[in-house]
Parts: C-alpha cells; structure tokens; sequence
C-alpha cells in the first residue's frame, strides 16, 4: 500500500553543478526538494519507487545509474563506474535522493520506472496501481514539471492556457487530488508542454481514490518560463 508520496521537478538546473554560478536561484525549491524527500523516508517504507517521464516506459534496478552530461557537467548519479541509464526525470529524482540529508541511498530497497510521457491514462493509473501494491509499505517519489508554455521565454513560447493550467496542477498537488490529476487530458498537457502529466496520474492511480489524511504544497515556482511543485502526501 501507497503510505507517502512526494512531488519534485526534474530541470537539470536543479544540480548546483549544471546551474553554475545562478545555483542560487533554486536554493529554495532544492531545500523544498529535499524536505520532501525527507518525508519519503520518515513514512518508513519497505520500498521506495522513483517514477518519471521518458519517451518509452521502462523499468531500472535500484543500483541504476544516470548522468547529466547531455546537459552539461557529467555529473554521475548511482554507483561509481556504473553505465548510466537512467532518462533525466529519474537522474534527478536518484540526485535528490543522493543529496537529501537523511536520504534512504543504501538503507532501504529503491526502485526507477519510467512512464511514456505520451501513455494514456488509463495506462499510468494502472502502473500506479501496481507499484502501490508492490509492498507492504510503498513510497513514491514522483519527478514532473508543469507547462513550459507560461511566458514569451518559455522553453514552448506562451500560451494563454498554461498559467490556469499550472494553478490547477497546483491545487490539486496540494490537496491530494487524485481526481483532478486523472481527469488530465493527455492531448492537452501535450499541447502545453506538461512534462509530468504522465508521472502525475501514475501518483493519482497509486492513491487508489483514497484521499491521504495530510497533503501539502511545499513549493510552486517558475523562474525560468517552466512550471515546478514541490508537494508531498502522507498516509
């Protein structure tokens, strides 16, 4: 059963490495990125599952590595000397791991699916469903962005629709709306750019409908045209 999930973006951006000298200007979404984290591994879970956008879905073992490389710097995440595999959503959702204190790298069973960013919902509340009731107690740590489409320097240029879009997400992020995540139409994310729709409703399946007792919003943030949250639900 699902007992704590946690919500966090994935722009390269977010490693200091990558940022450079403007790594100051995400100070407050990675301190919010790693109390999520944190609370991924208060819950106490027999695994901990990190799900994330991809082209295709696929499935990785827990000692599974990644590298920002394509991005800039090669920073590695997972063991040393390791082949890195991981597609970025899930490389960064391993880095938070990493690099949050009292984070479950080497204490506890993890986990990396990747979802097809295109898959329907039908198909992410399924695999949400079956990673919930992979174990007695299942924790997911879910990497998504919201709508690269806010402004004129938007990644996708401005649309009118991705502000209202983004406030939506958030809202429902923030009260553990599994509902409204599944009614997400998966043409309409696309045509706004929502990179974490398809992580967002695997989140939603997990739930099974049952609202979690506490839900929060940690942070909401775009300074670069692009839609982040940060939330976490607990069981």
């Amino acid at each position: 059963m699902l007992v704590a999930a946690a919500v966090c973006p994935h722009p390269p951006l977010l490693v200091p490495q990558v940022a450079g000298a403007a790594a100051a200007e995400l100070d407050r979404l990675r301190a919010a990125c790693a109390e999520a984290v944190r609370s991924l591994v208060e819950a106490g879970p027999d695994v901990l599952v990190v799900i994330g956008g991809d082209g295709s879905p696929a499935s990785f073992p827990g000692d599974a590595a990644g590298s920002l490389r394509p991005w800039g710097p090669d920073v590695r995440v997972g063991p040393a000397g390791g082949e890195p595999v991981l597609p970025l959503s899930l490389t960064i959702g391993r880095w938070l791991l990493e690099h949050s204190a009292g984070a479950p790298e080497g204490r506890l069973p993890l986990r990396f699916e990747a979802v097809a960013a295109d898959a329907p919902t039908a198909e992410c509340a399924a695999l949400g469903r079956r990673l919930a009731g992979s174990a007695g107690r299942v924790a997911l740590l879910v990497m998504g962005d919201g709508s690269a489409r806010r402004v004129e320097k938007s990644p996708g240029y401005v649309h009118p629709d991705a502000v209202p879009y983004d406030d939506l997400l958030a809202a429902a992020l923030g009260s553990g709306d599994s509902g409204a995540l599944l009614a997400l139409d998966p043409a309409r994310a696309a045509e706004l750019w929502v990179a974490g729709r398809a992580a967002f409703q695997v989140l939603a399946g997990a739930a099974h409908g049952a609202p979690p007792p506490a839900a929060e919003l940690l942070r909401e943030d775009a300074p670069y045209g692009v839609g982040y949250f940060v939330a976490r639900w607990l069981w």
